[in-house]
């Protein structure tokens, strides 16, 4: 046989990877989601709605749409968000900047107050829209963009800062109305940063400056101080109600649950159990064994992203998977210990499981984003 004879052999050899397992792992914890959903959420349903499977249906249709959009994003090159194309005057990841800037803006302007805080964009019968949750992935994609061009650069803190400030003006907007939400993008950003960059020293300064800046948000606005009192009042202060429900139901909960559907603080005793305040409900109902068993899905799901990224073709590749993983690490983390008390309050859903359309969506599209980027990793037959 040849040399060249061999080098072609060698190269059939060679096929695609998918990793089927994160695949599994994401439907997995979307139908366990649904299940929780249902559970949590029929009887307010039926008593406000008279419609016991509301919040289900638009989950489900949610869940539907997201796993068709992950499977199509997955067979995708992702680096062709990065490209040049023939039919668009600027890289789809600069267009994806302009428009989500835009929503922002309008957003601030124009948008729906709800609970308070002005974070939707009504859409008339379809519903209504969160553009911040848009936002995790366009600075998810051009942090990676950045990064790429010249990670070198991040070997310093005027390298950093360069990257800080052109992402600022996406996350700023997200911060005026939504702490919490831009919380989560500041990490994807500081994460990808952080792990591209060989000197990390200065980032001690850059923690020290969002600290900085966090304490500056909750000082102009007053119900964020609020939090502060509620967190560290709970049991006396009045709009401790709803954490401390929530706590009650985790004790009651034991080792072993209620059973699923058994629960009772969802009954009227939690408000809106179904958002972020589901992972009580599913303490109450599976027990700590059933809390842990949920909690180890998640690092299952961490550790397969991980994989990707080790793994990846090239930086871009790498760098999304290292954001996506930190955004679901710190979702998870963040709405486990507000649950909990164990921090002030913020509204965080439980990735996959909290009700809630615009977050399922997007988060399903990123996990196709990574599901693209381990379909081009290469490996022997």
């Amino acid at each position: 046989m040849t040399r060249d004879e061999m080098e072609q052999g060698k190269k059939l050899k060679k096929r695609r990877y998918y990793d089927y397992t994160l695949l599994f792992l994401v439907l997995f914890l979307v139908c366990f989601g649904l299940v929780m959903v249902y559970s949590v959420s029929y009887y307010n349903a039926n008593k406000y709605y008279n419609d016991p499977t509301l919040f289900l249906r638009k989950q489900a249709i949610f869940a539907v749409v997201g796993t068709a959009m992950m499977i199509v994003i997955s067979k995708i090159d992702y680096r062709i968000y990065i490209s040049k194309l023939p039919f668009l005057p600027v890289k789809p990841i600069v267009l994806l900047y302009i428009v989500c800037f835009g929503l922002q803006l309008y957003l601030v302007l124009f948008g729906q107050s709800t609970g308070g805080s002005q974070r939707w964009i009504e859409l008339g019968s379809f519903g209504k829209f969160q553009p911040s949750e848009i936002t995790k992935i366009c600075v998810l994609l051009c942090t990676s963009y950045l990064v790429k061009l010249a990670p070198r650069r991040l070997d310093n803190l005027r390298g950093f800062l360069r990257i800080f400030l052109i992402m600022s003006p996406l996350v700023a907007l997200v911060a005026w109305e939504n702490f919490s939400t831009a919380l989560v993008t500041g990490v994807i950003l500081v994460s990808i940063c952080f792990v591209a960059s060989r000197k990390k020293g200065y980032y001690l300064w850059g923690l020290l400056l969002l600290v900085v800046a966090a304490v500056c948000l909750i000082i102009f606005f007053p119900y964020r101080i609020e939090r502060f009192q509620v967190w560290m009042n709970i049991e006396t202060h009045p709009k401790g109600y709803q954490i401390l429900q929530g706590l009650y139901a985790i004790a009651s909960g034991g080792l072993f649950g209620k059973g699923l559907g058994q629960g009772i603080q969802k009954l009227g005793y939690i408000p809106e159990a179904h958002n972020d305040m589901i992972f009580s409900v599913i303490c109450e109902e599976l027990g700590m064994i059933g809390a842990f068993a949920v909690l180890f899905l998640f690092v299952l799901m961490l550790w397969r992203i991980f994989l990707v990224a080790i793994n990846a073709q090239d930086l871009f590749g790498s760098l999304i998977a290292t954001g996506v993983m930190a955004q679901i690490a710190v979702q998870v983390l963040i709405n486990v210990a507000v649950v909990t008390n164990t921090i002030p309050s913020t509204g965080i859903p439980l990735p996959f499981i909290s009700y809630g359309g615009s977050s399922l969506l997007v988060l399903m599209m990123e996990l196709g984003i990574v599901l693209g980027v381990s379909n081009r990793i290469e490996g022997e037959r």
